[in-house]
């Protein structure tokens, strides 16, 4: 893992997206805080963006934290509204930044009004739970609703399905971070740098 995820790196990369998933909230069992942890001690400079995909984030905050998470994004879905302020100020706590996720059913409505309580806005392109999926482009309305709402400062990160077929989409609506799984991490070594370099599209992502 740590072989493959510099590999990604030193092609141009910008940082790690480590999906977390517990099995409940989404139908599928992932990383816990030691794969964090050796990512991070086999790569001390990486930024590692855990996304959270878990009924209980606010359980895991400490853990992912002390692995040696750089950034924790936890999802609107699960967390009562009177608690997401909370739950973003726990994770700043441990001198990281905090990202508010939706997905693709939940309305824009649900979202909108905790924009300005976290650094990055996560729109999932696909319903989470499995790598591969067709990426959904009626998200792209909700992104550009939400990076219509972002201040300056803050992030627009999209999900699931980003390939080259529909980033420059992507990057138009708003997005200023991509998640790619597959359209990277599913190519040879030796064209990872240029598949990286040509998600970026004509825009300034990371």
């Amino acid at each position: 893992m740590a072989a493959d995820a510099k590999s990604v790196l030193e092609s141009g990369a910008d940082l790690l997206h480590v999906d977390v998933m517990d099995g409940h909230f989404v139908p599928n069992l992932t990383f816990g805080p030691d794969m964090v942890r050796g990512l991070r001690r086999a790569l001390p400079l990486a930024f590692l963006d855990v996304h959270l995909m878990v009924t209980d984030p606010e359980m895991f905050i400490e853990a992912f934290a002390e692995a040696g998470a750089d950034h924790l994004t936890f999802h609107v879905e699960v967390v009562p509204p009177e608690r997401i302020g909370a739950v973003a100020e726990k994770i700043r706590s441990f001198g990281i930044t905090a990202g508010l996720c939706i997905n693709p059913p939940t309305p824009i409505e649900k979202i909108l009004p905790h924009v300005g309580l976290v650094d990055l806005l996560l729109v999932m392109s696909v319903n989470p739970g499995f790598g591969g999926q067709k990426f959904m482009p009626e998200v792209l309305a909700k992104t550009e609703a939400l990076a219509d709402a972002a201040a300056p400062d803050q992030r627009v990160e999209m999900d699931g399905g980003v390939k080259l077929d529909n980033v420059q989409r992507v990057i138009d609506a708003g997005c200023d971070v991509i998640v790619a799984g597959s359209a990277v991490f599913g190519l040879p070594l030796k064209d990872r740098a240029a598949a990286i370099k040509a998600l970026r599209g004509s825009g300034s992502v990371k």
